[in-house]
């Protein structure tokens, strides 16, 4: 048993380098079927984070008249929390919305020597409040409406941040919805083209496994080097996509975290390294054997 496995094991090693050109082709198209497994897998999380990142900007401001005392806008807070729709709440003094407002336009000197000519702070207090979905802020906005605190608050701008908010979020559902169906198309293209090249591959040994077949050669012995053939073809193309990965990563993610602050895709295939491995053997591996197999099956059939 172990001779007929070192013999399968070997064959399967000449066959890969028999014919150069398509072993090459072979190759490649695993890394490109690897490559877009690997993507799928990055861009999963990466979408999952833009999609959050605009999430975080759909919110509602609630706005306290100066005479409210600080402590009675947290008794308000205290009571917003108790609602489960509600996903945060940060109060913002008057101090701390000046100073955002002079560090945010620290470069405009004409809205700088505006709010000089105003004098004191004319900002008010306020509760941000971000909720899980859309509908839910109409929930909060009844709520204040109704509470014992209402007369504090100056306003609510809701009604104002309602088509951004609903836009935000029927955006994040588009791309949801759109990133499952792409995945699904080209995994399915991957496998097609694939099965193809590996197919067309042992299409030029297929006189050879007939000789086999008919000189006694059990299913297994002729159907085992083709098997370790893919195998090897696929440990090959994990090896050069885990390297093109590793250095696109290391490429880009200065310029992605540039335009997207917090996105770091680097560290991000760093910390999922072994599961970006997995991922690109299974892939790789997998469709290497499986395609061998149902390839070799046609010249299998008695």
């Amino acid at each position: 048993m172990f001779i007929n496995l070192r013999r399968i094991i070997k064959f399967g090693w000449q066959n890969l380098f028999r014919d150069g050109g398509l072993a090459a082709a072979t190759v490649f198209i695993l890394v490109l079927a690897i490559s877009l497994a690997t993507s799928l897998f990055l861009l999963k999380d990466i979408g999952q984070f833009l999609i959050t990142s605009l999430q975080e900007k759909a919110d509602i401001s609630v706005y306290f008249k100066a005479r409210a005392l600080e402590d009675d806008i947290l008794n308000v807070r205290q009571e917003l929390s108790k609602i489960p729709e509600i996903k945060e709440i940060k109060y913002v003094s008057k101090e701390e919305a000046l100073s955002s407002f002079v560090e945010k336009h620290k470069g405009s000197p004409i809205l700088i020597e505006s709010l000089e000519e105003v004098g004191g702070n004319p900002f008010l207090a306020s509760l941000n409040i971000k909720a899980f979905q859309p509908e839910q802020y109409q929930k909060v906005t009844n709520f204040l409406d109704n509470t014992l605190y209402k007369d504090l608050i100056e306003k609510v701008d809701y009604y104002q941040r309602k088509p951004v908010i609903e836009r935000i979020f029927s955006l994040t559902s588009i791309i949801n919805r759109s990133g499952i169906l792409l995945s699904l198309i080209l995994a399915i293209l991957a496998i097609l083209v694939t099965f193809n090249t590996i197919r067309l591959a042992i299409y030029n040994s297929g006189e050879e496994i007939k000789i086999q077949r008919l000189v006694g050669a059990s299913n297994w012995f002729i159907r085992g080097p083709f098997l370790v053939q893919g195998a090897i073809s696929g440990i090959f193309a994990t090896l050069i996509c885990l390297l093109i990965f590793t250095l696109i990563s290391w490429q880009l993610s200065p310029r992605i975290e540039f335009f997207f602050p917090g996105l770091n895709l680097f560290q991000f295939f760093i910390s999922n390294f072994w599961t970006v491995v997995l991922i690109q053997l299974v892939a790789g591996v997998g469709l290497g054997i499986v395609s061998s197999a149902i390839a070799t099956r046609k010249y299998l059939r008695i």
